[in-house]
């Protein structure tokens, strides 16, 4: 059995699906179900006896301690993790608790079990942290891409928890011999993200008739990700990456925001055209975000060269899986953008226009 933390969320929900689907080994996920933790993403499993959930916060250690004694994984993949810049800003202490408390909890509690298993167990073990490229900071126009030994330089509160994250992961190696790995994702989009993010977003704008909101200038750059390209990455890491290493998981699609809300738009024309008018003509531009980071970008050579793994995806085939799964699957997304969620929304973007 493995244990994945968050794995109600958009990436971790993601991963477990996909490892269910190809393996015969079982899952123990855990997950404390905030707002952006959602079971519906994980319906398809009510009835798989190898997918086994609980609902507990990594940040209380008698609770993971107990999971860790009864289940007794081989591995730890640690996806839980507060991730929206905005919501950073504009609340960090949540980011704080989740990101450096939890991680540090989960690595004690991991350490104390690592200890207590036979030799050949406490070789195979492995924890395995998911982190971002955004604890690198940001680029200009001409600098070369972030690779895995680019100096940290987070420039938010998101971003700056989980640099301190990826330390302790490191310090935990480094200093007990923890078994860690550590992987560094590029921005990720695909099915089951939850709609404050940018491309499901504007998906859900573009399809009830409101503004598509643009930060700034629409020119930052980032580099696009398919979820099911990244889960597959961290398959071949758990699998054959070397304990104390990190990789940087990319898609090699660097885009301009503004460049993808005009793919978004062009592919929904086609897909789902409105009766009058297109898509594009919705796009609003507001305020910059604070501390708005330029361009990030991947240079994913390392996991290619020693693990073997590139993407499956382009920007173009990703987006295209991505907007028709939306558009099928329109309940999900309806479920999840609960009041809680439009109230954010609104405080949000109302002080920016």
């Amino acid at each position: 059995m493995i244990l994945v933390t968050g794995g109600a969320g958009f990436i971790g929900s993601n991963f477990v699906l996909d490892w269910l689907r190809g393996s015969s080994e079982a899952v123990l996920n855990v997950d404390k179900l905030t707002y952006a933790g959602n079971l519906g993403t994980l319906e398809s499993l009510s009835d798989n006896a190898r997918h086994v959930f609980v609902r507990a916060d990594i940040c209380e250690r008698a609770a993971m301690e107990a999971l860790l004694v009864e289940h007794k994984p081989r591995a730890i993949l640690h996806f839980a993790a507060e991730s929206h810049v905005d919501r950073s800003i504009h609340g960090p202490t949540d980011f704080v608790q989740t990101n450096v408390v939890g991680t540090f909890t989960l690595l004690e509690t991991a350490r104390a079990y690592w200890n207590t298993l036979p030799a050949a167990q406490k070789s195979a073990f492995r924890f395995l942290h998911v982190s971002t490229d955004e604890v690198f900071g940001s680029l200009s126009a001409d600098d070369p891409p972030f690779s895995e030994t680019t100096a940290y330089a987070p420039n938010s509160p998101y971003s700056a928890t989980k640099a301190g994250s990826d330390h302790l992961v490191r310090a935990y190696h480094h200093t007990y011999g923890l078994p860690v790995l550590t992987t560094n994702c590029s921005n990720n989009y695909g099915p089951y993200q939850f709609p404050e993010k940018l491309i499901p977003l504007m998906i859900a704008n573009a399809l009830a008739g409101k503004p598509l909101p643009v930060y700034g200038d629409g020119n930052n750059v980032r580099d696009w990700l398919y979820v099911g390209d990244h889960c597959a990455a961290i398959r071949r890491v758990l699998a054959d990456g070397k304990p104390g290493e990190t990789y940087n998981i990319g898609g090699w699609n660097e885009k301009k925001n503004l460049d993808v809300v005009n793919a978004l738009c062009d592919l929904l024309d086609t897909l789902r055209p409105k009766g009058q008018g297109l898509y594009r003509e919705q796009i609003t531009y507001v305020k910059d975000r604070l501390g708005h980071d330029r361009r990030y970008a991947i240079d994913a050579r390392k996991i290619e060269r020693e693990l073997g793994w590139k993407p499956a995806e382009t920007f173009e085939t990703g987006l295209a899986r991505t907007v028709r799964w939306y558009l099928h699957n329109q309940a999900w997304v309806d479920e999840v953008a609960s009041g809680e969620y439009q109230k954010w929304v609104e405080d949000n973007y109302a002080v920016r226009v």
